[in-house]
């Protein structure tokens, strides 16, 4: 599961069965939630997730600011409510990127607010599986601490 942590608005993807492909799945609306990482754990259990990637917002010259502690206190949390892995991944233009992806398939910014976060989830879990790939020499990518 990969996790695109925001205070407004939490995306969610799963990857396959074979963890080769990352897919949208859910936007939680925090305002809307009582306990987001509550549903988290919800899907982890419903979905059987094994790992759960949060995308740690880094600065470009690799410094966490404020988004990226809490992107880390969300992972914290986490680890307290479910049994699987959670670790951080770096997410340097994610969102950014799911941004560019979907008005490349002709969506407006207004069109795509409630699944951009999805998508920019897609993106953080993706790197992470396409590290994992035998051609990438097949040892797990090293998390971010």
């Amino acid at each position: 599961m990969g996790i695109d942590y925001g205070t407004a608005r939490i995306g969610i993807a799963l990857s396959d069965e074979l963890q080769m492909l990352a897919h949208p799945a859910e936007t939680i609306v925090v305002a809307r939630s009582a306990d987001p990482a509550a549903r988290v754990a919800a899907i982890v259990l419903e979905k059987n997730v094994e790992r759960i990637v949060v995308g740690l917002p880094r600065h470009m010259n690799g410094s966490a600011g404020e988004s990226a502690n809490e992107a880390n206190g969300f992972a914290e949390k986490l680890r307290t409510v479910v049994q699987c892995e959670v670790c951080t991944w770096d997410e340097r233009l994610s969102t950014a990127a799911a941004h560019r992806a979907l008005r490349a398939a002709g969506k407006s910014t207004r069109q795509t607010r409630d699944y951009v976060d999805q998508v920019a989830a897609q993106f953080i879990l993706q790197s992470y599986l396409d590290r994992r790939q035998p051609n990438q020499g097949g040892a797990e990518p090293e998390p971010f601490a």
